[in-house]
């Protein structure tokens, strides 16, 4: 074996990063609402697509999204996994669901939590609701929501929840 050819020696050192996020107009306008205990999407004024969380412009028409649109805590899950491995530092222990959730009147979705079923029992299009810290807790943050749980009403056709063009 050459020189080049073995292994490199590496060692692992713990290090520790402090950060300080600054959030854009859009998403400040989101978090204020959130703190609030309300969900908005902002909408493209060209296709249409309501964004939540909002990023300020459409990643597809690359337009500003100013138009804000007040969204409900109900929705879909478009799509989940079973975390089956604990994360260090994560006071949820496995297994337990992540899930992308498509709120009622938005077009993408974001990660949360999904808990109050049997892992078996989750699917996806099955309708769910967000369940709320109570509202001495909450702050600038979607973590304002606990977790989402099913709700008794009929899924979601998976079909219907494609992208559709304005």
């Amino acid at each position: 074996m050459s020189t080049e050819e073995k292994p490199k020696d590496y060692s692992e050192s713990p290090i520790h990063l402090e950060y300080f996020y600054t959030a854009g107009s859009a998403t400040t306008r989101f978090l204020n609402q959130v703190k609030e205990g309300k969900l908005v999407g902002q909408a493209c004024p060209k296709c249409k697509a309501v964004y939540v969380p909002p990023r300020g412009s459409c990643p597809r028409c690359g337009v500003a999204t100013n138009i804000e649109v007040p969204l409900t805590d109900k929705g879909c899950i478009e799509s989940f996994t079973v975390v089956h491995i604990p994360i260090p530092g994560n006071p949820i222990v496995p297994p337990y669901v992540c899930a992308m959730i498509r709120l009622d009147g938005s077009n993408i979705s974001f990660l949360h939590l999904i808990q109050g079923v049997d892992i078996q029992e989750i699917r996806i299009g099955m309708r769910i609701q967000a369940v709320w810290k109570p509202k001495e807790e909450w702050t600038h943050s979607l973590e304002n929501i606990k977790w989402f749980a099913p709700i008794d009403e009929p899924d979601i056709d998976v079909a219907t929840l494609r992208f559709k063009e304005s």
